[in-house]
């Protein structure tokens, strides 16, 4: 190969992949969902879904061509406590049995660097409301085993009424904060 068609190969590959995405799956050991609401208008009780999955597509050149997609598994609910446990999987606030998974799915991303505004549709208990987030990407770099990943958070509130979860309104507080702090691996 000539150098200058060497060199011209070289340069098409590093402007392919600097205007590429990057594709990361969800590490769900490294993934967390956690929330809180307040209990009797005293104190926040708190929690975590341990069973989450999914892709973040990244384009840090183009930012509205990113995506994430998440999926929680219900039965993962844990709060410390299994009596709240199953009251929160039964019918009178989550009802897993007929809704066991939870999703989010973008359509839209915006913004610059580190900050984003992902806006996309959050379905719990089979209802679908849009929803915006402030998403602050995080750092990339190399795993243990010398794979590349990436991660952010964003914080959130949403109205538990709003998807259908009326029950105990006075005792439980409607409104519920998230927080989803993302770590994944580069595809």
């Amino acid at each position: 190969m000539k150098p200058f068609t060497l060199v011209v190969a070289l340069v098409s590959a590093f402007a392919l992949s600097a205007n590429a995405s990057d594709s990361f799956k969800i590490d769900p050991v490294h993934s967390f969902v956690l929330f809180g609401v307040q209990h009797l208008r005293i104190a926040n009780t708190y929690g975590r879904f341990n069973d989450i999955s999914g892709t973040v597509v990244f384009d840090r050149d183009n930012p509205s061509k990113s995506s994430v997609e998440l999926s929680v598994q219900v039965e993962s609910l844990d709060t410390h406590n299994s009596i709240r446990e199953r009251s929160l999987k039964s019918p009178d606030f989550f009802d897993v049995k007929q809704f066991p998974t939870m999703t989010f799915k973008s359509t839209k991303v915006e913004g610059s660097g580190d900050l984003l505004k992902v806006s996309g549709d959050l379905t719990i208990r089979g209802v679908t409301k849009p929803v915006t987030v402030d998403f602050k990407k995080g750092g990339e770099g190399k795993g243990v085993f010398g794979e590349m990943r990436g991660g952010g958070e964003t914080r959130f509130t949403i109205k538990r009424s709003d998807f259908g979860m009326n029950f105990e309104l006075g005792e439980v507080g409607d409104e519920v904060t998230i927080i989803l702090s993302l770590e994944g691996v580069k595809k």
